[in-house]
């Protein structure tokens, strides 16, 4: 339990944010909702994987997403 992140809801849309994991070299908190996302954050290690879930967290809990819109 100590390594429980916190995420807020959505910026966009109060949906559920959930954290992501790409290739087992990077991660990005996306929205499952509207599919709003975090930029990601690349690591190579199990100590830089928690610094870098807990970056994509802090990252999404301060509103800093991107958000393509139908036809973008």
């Amino acid at each position: 339990m100590e390594n429980m992140i916190e995420l807020e809801e959505c910026p966009c849309c109060r949906g559920a944010g959930m954290i992501a994991h790409e290739g087992g070299w990077n991660v990005q908190v996306v929205c499952v909702d509207c599919g709003s996302c975090t930029a990601y954050v690349e690591y190579d290690t199990e100590e830089e994987k928690l610094e870098a879930e807990r970056t994509v967290a802090r990252l999404w809990n301060m509103g800093k997403v991107v958000k393509s819109n139908p036809g973008e």
